[in-house]
């Protein structure tokens, strides 16, 4: 008896609704009815295109809340204000922000902080538009290296490198001459560019004569702070007088070390390479002058690893013209020009 009086009451409700309200009440209870029968019991599960249904009937005719069978309204409304969160925060969503710096920027930036460990962002930053680049200063600051919380240190190249100007090297070496005499040859080398700054060839080496060519190798004021040389005992009291009253500090190395003076080593074991070997020595006059071309060829054209592939005297990269050869010490070494 109660569900025919219901039934009777909603007849009489539905007489009085609009035609557009039965119409929408009817579209809405089927789809509820087609959700039910596509999935299985005992509780469907709503797709999102089925809650994005459910949310629009009901935007449009809230009324409908009370005709949802399939889940409850407090659902279709936390589903809504789900919606509203997710779409705000599209809409809401993080833009893209300040471009990124080519790769090479931002290795220059770090390799620049590593290798200067004083500078800061700013002098960086100063560094980068002298070279023509375009970077803001807190884009440095973000790429920098981080050194911690140690203060930045030089390292142990860079301290020597700042004193070499101030060192100079000596040694001898003994030629044979085609007669079976034995020559000595006097070298200066200066550690700050690597040139042979000096050598000279006798027969007999003496103090005096050692102290002479040091008089003769740094006249006036071009005397270096410190001398490194070897302990052989050809370097008396006349020789170590000479230097203390030009200003130089005497440095021998230790007995048996030759490796303390390695620079010059090298300097007369190349010398022995690239120049005596190859040359039968005739007498002093002619040594002087194969040592005088071959310093020449040393400090003006070979390059050196250690300046970076350049000439003690800095050699200019010419970049136009015809290249030609020009023969050294007679076409044992050649020297390559532009004209």
């Amino acid at each position: 008896m109660f569900a025919v009086l219901h039934a009777l009451a909603m007849l009489v409700c539905g007489l009085l609704k609009s035609q557009k309200r039965l119409q929408a009440e009817n579209l809405f209870l089927r789809h509820q009815v087609n959700i039910a029968l596509r999935r299985a019991p005992p509780r469907p599960r709503l797709s999102g295109s089925d809650r994005m249904f459910l949310i629009w009937m009901t935007r449009i005719c809230p009324t409908l809340l009370d005709l949802v069978q399939v889940v409850k309204p407090e659902t279709i409304l936390r589903w809504h204000r789900a919606g509203f969160l997710a779409y705000w925060r599209w809409k809401s969503r993080k833009r893209a922000g300040r471009p990124n710096i080519d790769r090479d920027l931002h290795d220059l930036i770090r390799r620049m902080s590593q290798e200067n460990p004083l500078w800061g962002a700013p002098r960086i930053h100063g560094e980068l538009l002298m070279l023509g680049l375009d970077v803001a200063q807190s884009t440095v600051s973000k790429y920098m290296r981080r050194l911690g919380r140690r203060p930045p240190s030089q390292s142990w190249r860079a301290f020597l490198q700042n004193h070499a100007d101030a060192i100079a090297a000596i040694d001898m070496c003994v030629v044979p001459t085609m007669m079976f005499e034995r020559l000595f040859v006097f070298l200066v080398l200066g550690h700050g560019r690597r040139q042979l700054l000096w050598f000279e060839v006798t027969r007999r080496a003496t103090a005096a004569w050692l102290s002479q060519q040091i008089i003769e190798a740094f006249p006036w004021e071009s005397a270096p702070r410190y001398l490194l040389r070897d302990n052989e005992g050809v370097y008396g009291r006349v020789f170590t007088r000479r230097l203390k009253s030009m200003g130089i500090r005497d440095r021998p190395i230790s007995p048996g070390s030759p490796w303390q003076n390695g620079h010059l080593e090298r300097l007369v074991g190349t010398i022995r390479r690239e120049c005596l070997d190859h040359v039968l020595i005739i007498g002093i006059q002619h040594l002087r002058t194969v040592l005088a071309s071959y310093a020449a060829y040393y400090n003006q054209v070979r390059t050196h690893l250690a300046l970076q592939k350049d000439a003690p005297l800095r050699r200019a990269i010419q970049r136009s013209g015809r290249i030609i050869a020009i023969p050294i010490l007679s076409g044992l070494h050649h020297q390559y020009v532009r004209i």
